[in-house]
């Protein structure tokens, strides 16, 4: 047997679930809904992220982001790499896709802000975009020495 609390509806039932050769069966539930989240909890567990990406705006150097719709629990860190190797060269508005059909699960990986579309900075050239990266990569080395050096 196993515990839950749905997270389906406000009443935030208990529900306790028993799985045996016959099926999955669930208590505690005040509404159909119950079921359905536990049966699916206990059978396809899926979840949803949200993060950020790298830009190549100065003034915005991070863009929150998040998945269009709930992915398989198991891939939540296979999407996350995707996520971190992203680094927006372009303006994007708040729901617009930062990465399609990530990992080819039917799920959009997009913008939740407009704050790019207000940044003042010019539009990043591919060789700008490298010099900012090589600036970030000799800051975090220093930081990082600096750390060394006082442990």
């Amino acid at each position: 047997m196993k515990k839950l609390v749905c997270i389906v509806c406000p009443n935030s039932c208990e529900l306790e679930i028993t799985a045996d050769e016959n099926g999955i069966s669930v208590s505690g539930n005040k509404c159909k809904r119950g079921v359905q989240f536990a049966t699916d909890e206990m059978t396809a567990p899926k979840r949803t992220i949200s993060s950020v990406v790298r830009t190549a705006f100065p003034s915005v150097p991070v863009l929150p982001v998040r998945v269009s719709a709930e992915i398989p629990k198991e891939r939540i860190f296979d999407v996350m790499q995707e996520i971190n190797h992203v680094t927006l060269r372009k303006r994007v508005r708040r729901g617009e896709a930062v990465i399609e059909n990530v990992l080819s699960l039917g799920v959009d990986v997009i913008a939740t802000s407009d704050v790019l579309t207000t940044a003042e900075d010019p539009e990043p050239s591919e060789k700008e975009t490298e010099k900012n990266r090589a600036k970030r990569t000799k800051k975090a080395k220093t930081t990082a020495k600096k750390t060394e050096k006082k442990a």
